[in-house]
């Protein structure tokens, strides 16, 4: 499957053809078929047809069906995107869309039904009701690190919700963009489901045409473009960002336990995953033991050679390669693991630095790689204090056996989500809500709160027309003790 190095190990990619996958553009919507996706979607919802609850199952069921028709298809695109395994194409892709949509279809009856509440008794007799509606046509840009999962899963909640979806998949990954238009035409009209290919210009012009809901992935620097963009039309949007997401190693830690779970989710996609550890607290009494267990650990999942591991992907393209590097090279930390770079085939081995400063240029931002620096700790409170002090995270990872320590450090500072004894695989639960707080993003998806995200809840309070409370009209005359008395 994969050609050989001269070694004779299993290798991903011969150094030409990597270069040569990577060049492959996509072809670019017009601005003048933007605007007829976008037009012809406003009349389709008006229509009423994806209010429609079997309407939305069967869009669901059919969505499902053409991932399924593409799935080789997919998985290629994946591999010469990003090198990513089969297993890891389908565990952390496609796997994860399926599921979602399962748990839709399982659940959108339950969801979409009004809900009745009580009232206050200056408001009766009468009855609330409150119900989701959907927005309308919802646009969803995705990122290419994750460029199947995080294009479709929250298409199958803005779907679930009764929207029609536009979705702008990302350039860079132009394999897994290009089969993500074969699945979108497949399974739904345009008027109804559409794709629009192409760069920043074409994301630009889309969130000009005034969509409905805006749902974006991507960094926190083009968040906060997309979101003054999406200011002038006061749409409501969610923001998927990312940023600086620390790992706690407590002195009461299992070392080993530790090891395995933040080597597997900061290599895992070649560190680039926006909930990835990005560096690593540890207390001092702990800290040697800690890097000698993630020394074996690295080598346990990947070999001596990581490079020809089938399990190991790649760096996106040059301009990311380049980035990572500049920054291993500035670094003035001591290299602990790995430090290889093969430009020719955007590799860069897993990577450990110790002896690493607060102001060293690995912890300045978001790091997006297979590079862990690791900070070591005498003070909790301080190390807390300087998480605390920084822009609020994704995400957080705390390793202790103290579980007063742990709840301490979960609750000492925000970020968007984490674990306890546990790195990454939060995301993969459609029952936690994942979003980001603060400069790491806004709102929140996965399961039912997508559908929520997805629509806008109407409050409706029924009263009977049999009876009118006349008290309160301006020509009757009530005391203030009795107003008073009915307020409080």
């Amino acid at each position: 499957m994969y050609p050989l190095s001269p070694v004779g190990h299993p290798c991903r990619f011969q150094t030409n053809i990597f270069q040569e996958i990577q060049m492959v553009q996509v072809l670019e919507t017009s601005s003048h078929k933007i605007q007829e996706i976008r037009q012809r979607q406003r009349e389709f919802f008006r229509s009423g047809q994806t209010l429609d609850i079997a309407f939305r199952k069967r869009q669901l069921m059919g969505l499902r069906n053409s991932i399924r028709e593409h799935e080789e298809e997919l998985l290629r695109a994946l591999e010469k995107d990003l090198g990513k395994s089969e297993f890891e194409a389908f565990s952390n892709e496609i796997g994860l869309v399926y599921a979602e949509i399962r748990h839709a279809l399982k659940n959108l009856k339950r969801w979409s039904k009004a809900r009745r509440i009580g009232v206050e008794l200056y408001l009766r007799p009468g009855t609330g009701r409150i119900f989701p509606e959907p927005y309308g046509s919802a646009l969803i840009i995705g990122p290419w690190n994750y460029p199947m999962q995080l294009l479709f899963l929250p298409a199958v909640g803005a779907i679930s919700a009764g929207n029609c979806i536009v979705l702008k998949p990302s350039e860079l990954a132009s394999h897994t963009a290009e089969v993500s238009r074969k699945i979108i035409e497949s399974a739904f009209p345009p008027e109804y489901g559409a794709i629009v290919q192409g760069g920043p210009e074409v994301s630009r012009e889309l969130i000009d045409q005034n969509f409905d809901y805006l749902f974006f992935t991507g960094s926190v620097g083009v968040g906060k473009k997309v979101m003054e963009a999406a200011s002038v039309h006061l749409t409501p949007l969610t923001l998927e960002l990312g940023g600086k997401s620390p790992a706690f190693v407590h002195r009461s830690a299992d070392i080993e336990l530790a090891a395995r779970k933040i080597a597997f989710a900061k290599y895992n996609n070649a560190g680039q995953t926006c909930v990835a550890p990005d560096y690593v607290l540890v207390d001092t009494a702990v800290e040697r033991p800690f890097l000698e267990a993630l020394d074996r650990t690295i080598t346990e999942f990947y070999g001596a050679r990581p490079r020809n591991s089938t399990a190991y992907g790649r760096i996106i393209n040059m301009k990311n390669f380049n980035r990572l590097e500049t920054l291993m090279n500035r670094t003035e930390g001591k290299l602990f693991h790995g430090g290889e770079r093969d430009s020719g085939e955007l590799y860069i081995e897993p990577s450990v630095y110790d002896n690493i400063s607060w102001d060293d240029p690995l912890m300045e931002d978001e790091l997006f790689g297979p590079i862990l620096p690791v900070i070591s700790y005498t003070s909790l409170e301080e190390s807390i204090r300087r998480v605390a002090d920084g822009p609020k995270p994704l995400a957080a990872y705390i390793f202790a056996r103290d579980s007063k320590a742990a709840s301490s450090i979960s609750r000492a500072f925000p970020f968007g989500g984490g674990g306890v004894n546990s790195a990454l695989l939060h995301v993969a639960s459609h029952k936690l809500p994942f979003g980001g707080v603060g400069s790491s993003g806004m709102g929140r998806y996965h399961g039912k709160a997508s559908f929520d995200t997805f629509s806008h809840y109407k409050s409706m309070l029924h009263q009977p027309s049999s009876f009118d409370m006349k008290l309160a009209y301006p020509h009757k005359k009530l005391s203030m003790s009795m107003v008073r008395k009915i307020f409080s």
